[in-house]
């Protein structure tokens, strides 16, 4: 599993928790006011209790520090911190280009690419429409 943060749009955070082919298992939207551990902490034990299973993740840095240790005791979870390149030359990172590339497929959708909604859970809806879109147009394909 991949975690983590998008930051595009203003005033919201928003954290998702792919698989290793870059579809959704969870999404959290929430105001910007909330720190990237915190998110990730209610973003992970929301993906548990609705059923996830799962033993490692590779998270952003910002989620780096004391959430590694709660995921681990609460949630017997390993994440890893895939930090980012401190030289000033495009390198692709291991497993950050997977929730990457979920990004911008989510960010594909006009309602997505800015923040025109009013509510969180209208914008965590709204994300689950577009990758069950995606999902949906590549079944059609395979049976096309």
């Amino acid at each position: 599993m991949a975690l983590m943060l998008e930051k595009k749009t203003k005033g919201r955070k928003r954290h998702l928790l792919v698989d290793t082919m870059g579809l959704l298992v969870e999404a959290l939207v929430h105001t910007a006011g909330i720190q990237d551990r915190d998110g990730g902490r209610l973003l992970v034990s929301k993906a548990k209790t609705n059923g996830a299973t799962f033993n490692k993740g590779y998270a952003d840095g910002g989620y780096a520090g004391k959430f590694l240790d709660w995921t681990k005791e609460n949630w017997n979870v390993d994440f890893e911190v895939v930090k980012r390149n401190e030289l000033h030359k495009f390198v692709v990172l291991p497993k950050r280009w997977i929730v990457e590339r979920t990004n911008s497929w989510i960010i594909r959708y006009r309602r997505l690419g800015k923040d025109f909604e009013r509510y969180s859970r209208t914008v965590r809806n709204w994300i689950f429409l577009a990758m069950t879109r995606l999902m949906l147009r590549r079944l059609a394909k395979s049976y096309g």
